[in-house]
């Protein structure tokens, strides 16, 4: 069936990382992220004409089968059909990203959100963030404004991969404003993971054994400052706490972040990671596989094409990042004293001109043109991000 070289070597790595799934559905998956990458679209009219071209194959043969991938089981031709179940994907998934980064890091930053496709769909993910982007490993599809609670959502996502981060690593989840609910925290705590959600600065805490409430909005009163303690917060439903607040310069609002982390042993900067998760919807929709054009009508079926769009997020992050990592820094050594780059600010962090993410994909295309084989190594380092100190803490 595959006859492309590049196509079979992409899909025996999908094979070795998603070894549950059946032939049909490796290839299925592997075909369909391998053409999203190379069309740099999720559109089925398009990666059916590129695989049937590289593969040398009917375009409505390739359709067909593209088709039948992501359609539910009484939907294909034939007997012995079976719907992809996405949610077992999301543990592989996960252990696929663990395992290529670097050896020395005991950290990981998750990211629960949430992301409409025009009038269709909301679409809630749990998305890993790495070196200013992210990858989704984990998500829910409904039709837009459908009524109903993300409660029940929230936590298949979240137990679904409680049993595959190593015990030894700490886990930060964090949500923003829209998100914060105190089932959720409790969740996260219960498996053992931390809670770092952004909440509104309305309501009141106060700080023991005092017993006064005080205006959250006071915490932190203007830009530059910035505040930690163990406090109870919220005088209806309390909860025992970590706050976070600081407010930075330039910011409209102070970031107030509730988590469980003893003060002394996690910073509000941290947060910082938490807009990777909309870069990570930028990736999925107008800089890479333009989702928000789908023409799917059915949630389940998106749900399962977003199996492919992980993928396929993952390896263009993954590469990118090692492809950053294996890049000369300037020798600044060779240059005159009184060069240009000697009058500009210093910065703490390589400034980047693309994402991992882009990175990825030109590395994809130049590996491809070079004749090179398609693999994914270990990260030798984890690449440098205004807030990589998160994976530097407490790294061996």
């Amino acid at each position: 069936m595959l006859k492309n070289e590049y196509l079979k070597q992409w899909t025996r790595i999908v094979s070795e990382k998603m070894p549950h799934l059946s032939i049909p559905q490796v290839v299925g998956l592997a075909t369909w992220s391998f053409g999203m990458v190379m069309t740099k679209s999720s559109s089925l009219t398009k990666v059916s004409q590129f695989i049937a071209l590289v593969n040398g194959e009917k375009v409505t043969a390739v359709r067909q089968r593209l088709r039948e991938w992501y359609e539910e089981a009484e939907a294909k031709k034939g007997i012995h059909r079976r719907s992809l179940d996405v949610s077992s994907c999301f543990a592989p998934l996960l252990m696929w990203v663990l395992n290529l980064l670097p050896a020395n890091i005991k950290q990981i930053a998750l990211a629960l959100d949430a992301t409409t496709i025009g009038d269709k769909f909301v679409v809630l993910s749990l998305n890993i963030l790495l070196a200013g982007c992210g990858i989704p490993i984990a998500w829910c599809v409904v039709l837009a404004n459908k009524p109903g609670s993300w409660s029940c959502h929230g936590q298949k996502l979240i137990n679904a991969l409680r049993e595959v981060i190593p015990s030894g690593f700490q886990v930060i989840v964090t949500a923003d404003r829209g998100l914060y609910a105190d089932w959720l925290y409790q969740l996260i705590v219960d498996v053992g993971w931390h809670p770092f959600l952004r909440i509104n600065h309305q309501g009141t805490y106060r700080v023991p054994p005092h017993q006064t409430w005080q205006p959250l909005v006071d915490v932190v009163c203007a830009p530059g400052q910035s505040w930690s303690g163990r406090i109870v917060c919220f005088k209806t439903n309390p909860l025992e706490c970590t706050l976070l607040a600081r407010w930075d310069i330039g910011y409209q609002d102070p970031w107030l972040i509730l988590t469980d982390i003893e003060p002394t042993q996690a910073s509000a900067v941290w947060y910082g990671l938490r807009p990777s998760t909309e870069c990570v919807y930028r990736d999925v929709k107008s800089d890479g596989w333009h989702w928000h054009n789908t023409r799917l009508l059915n949630p389940q079926r998106a749900e399962r094409l977003w199996l492919a769009i992980a993928v396929s997020t993952l390896w263009m992050v993954m590469l990118g990042g090692e492809a950053e990592n294996q890049s000369s820094p300037p020798n600044l050594e060779t240059l005159p004293s009184r060069h240009i780059v000697f009058s500009q600010p210093l910065h703490l962090h390589p400034q980047r001109h693309i994402s991992c993410f882009l990175q990825g994909l030109l590395t994809l295309i130049a590996n491809l043109l070079n004749h090179l084989p398609i693999q994914l190594h270990r990260w030798s380092s984890f690449p440098s991000t205004p807030v990589d100190d998160f994976y530097c803490f407490n790294s061996s």
